[in-house]
């Protein structure tokens, strides 16, 4: 009888274990590949529809997982993008408004919860927040804003010289960083490039590149600000501001004056002294390729002796050409990235997201850099794969901002999202392209003025499917704009009375995000 017993408990004791065993396997979580550029426009994008450039290896995470079609920052300048996005909180919130103030490090943020709940955390490349990395096994950093070439980087706290180009440094770095990584562990790695930020200098393999094509002017190159003078006219961002030396690369024996303001024209003669510091970080393997293109181009430049719009549109140009050829080292750096994920078995179980820290422009209304709510630099470039979990081939029209990435990254690693982050996680999104009650709105605020470069007001806003409205809340003014009838925002229609109820129902949803966010600070 005991041996029948045997016979009819045994394999059900055995089998009790097996599903027990397997009822406690925990899925194992996603690594998280983030890489963020600086200035990264979507119309230098080709998955975006992009005549200028082509971008493979952008394209390629768009193809393998999901496009974002209006992704927004809340806060279009260098730093505080990058607070929003390590705290899922709004610049008034996480406290650092402008690139003048010092993020508080001790503060929660998404690597600090992931560290926590068991991830090795790695940050790589620009960090800009002046205050030292906290919640990363392994940081190297560039110290401010950081050079293209042989930069000074802080790793682990220690100053260390690379030389070579900044670009190629930090995709090396990240594949030194994926090689030691603990075997053991998930990993989120910010991958952070200072490319394409201003003053542009590529790398020598791409001089070439773009030599001889003539980029068409943007439809708005010659904006008159009719209807915005106040306030886009107001700006001094204008290609023409830009300066000789430091943005379009001639030394000072080629031109007689220095033509550019950038935020003041007494800081022509530092600027040229600035652009000299620069040129002289090359060493001089560097500056021989260095010279042997930009050389030409002084002596060309020299010799024709430009004025009014032939000299503007010779600096678009020249503008558009080191611009978009920083580019081409940012996506072969993806390139190299995705590879590696291939060849090493990783890339099934990671998410790898692309964009930049805001948008930017490229001759729309005659101007570079960021800063407005208006489209160009308020849009920032967003996709992203997970093949293990993210469909391949989606568009989505959905309003996602960079407040959303925090609590996206904690929802993958099954993290408990904290009540005061203030984005949406992005998961049903990516998994399915859909989800109930998502935002119709989204709230935008810009602080930095009178203090920094540009003269761009203080302004915050809202923005729907259709329409805009932004207050420069310093002088009063209202902004209106009817994004389907005019998408280049270049008709003020505040005042206009068949806008009317279209203005109250606006100014009653900037209340009701103003609230929603709690957001006082003006």
């Amino acid at each position: 009888m005991f041996k029948n017993l045997c016979n009819t408990f045994l394999p059900l004791f055995l089998i009790s274990i097996i599903f027990a065993g397997c009822s406690v396997k925990k899925e194992i979580p996603p690594n998280i590949l983030f890489i963020m550029s600086d200035d990264h426009a979507e119309q230098a994008i080709s998955c975006y529809g992009s005549k200028l450039i082509n971008t493979p290896n952008i394209d390629r995470i768009a193809n393998e997982g999901i496009r974002f079609t209006n992704s927004f920052v809340t806060n279009s300048i260098c730093g505080p993008s990058r607070a929003v996005l390590l705290t899922g909180k709004y610049s008034h919130l996480n406290g650092f408004r402008d690139n003048r103030d010092l993020f508080d490090s001790s503060q929660t943020t998404f690597p600090k919860l992931l560290q926590k709940a068991g991830y090795e955390t790695h940050v790589i490349g620009k960090w800009h927040l002046r205050s030292t990395p906290t919640g990363f096994d392994n940081w190297k950093i560039l110290k401010g804003q950081g050079q293209y070439y042989n930069p000074l980087f802080l790793e682990n706290g220690k100053e260390n010289i690379r030389t070579g180009y900044t670009t190629d440094i930090i995709t090396d770095l990240t594949i030194e960083a994926l090689e030691n990584r603990s075997k053991e562990k998930p990993f989120c790695m910010l991958i952070h490039h200072k490319a394409p930020h201003r003053n542009w200098m590529p790398n020598a393999k791409y001089f070439e590149e773009f030599e001889n094509i003539e980029f068409p002017l943007p439809e708005t190159f010659y904006d008159e600000y009719k209807t915005r003078e106040k306030t886009a006219g107001h700006a001094d961002m204008r290609i023409d501001d830009m300066y000789l030396s430091f943005d379009l690369k001639l030394h000072k024996n080629y031109y007689d004056k220095e033509t550019g303001t950038g935020g003041n024209a007494k800081f022509a003669s530092k600027v040229e002294l600035n652009w000299l510091a620069i040129y002289n970080r090359m060493n001089a393997e560097q500056k021989k390729l260095w010279d042997g293109h930009y050389n030409k181009i002084n002596e060309e430049f020299k010799k024709a002796n430009l004025k009014g719009n032939k000299l503007l549109e010779w600096k678009y140009q020249q503008y558009m050409k080191d611009y978009l050829r920083c580019i081409l080292s940012v996506d072969e750096s993806i390139g190299r990235i995705l590879n590696y994920l291939d060849e090493n078995g990783l890339a099934k179980n990671t998410i790898v997201v692309y964009t930049s820290d805001q948008g930017f422009y490229l001759g729309e209304h005659g101007w570079y850099d960021k800063r407005f709510m208006y489209e160009e630099s308020h849009s920032m470039p967003l996709v992203i794969r997970y093949p293990k979990q993210i469909p391949s081939g989606q568009v989505s029209d959905l309003m996602a901002l960079n407040l959303d990435f925090a609590p996206t990254f904690l929802d993958f690693a099954n993290v408990t999202i904290p009540n005061d982050v203030q984005g949406n996680s992005l998961r049903n999104i990516l998994e399915n392209n859909k989800t109930d009650n998502w935002r119709k709105s989204v709230y935008y605020h810009y602080y930095e003025y009178p203090h920094g470069w540009h003269k761009v007001k203080k302004h915050c806003g809202v923005r729907t499917e259709d329409h805009k409205l932004i207050h420069f809340y310093d002088d009063d003014i209202w902004e209106l704009y009817d994004l389907k009838k005019d998408p280049n925002e270049l008709k003020n229609i505040y005042t206009d009375p068949s806008y009317a109820d279209i203005n109250n129902d606006l100014k009653n949803e900037l209340s009701r995000l103003q609230k929603e966010y709690k957001d006082s600070s003006f």
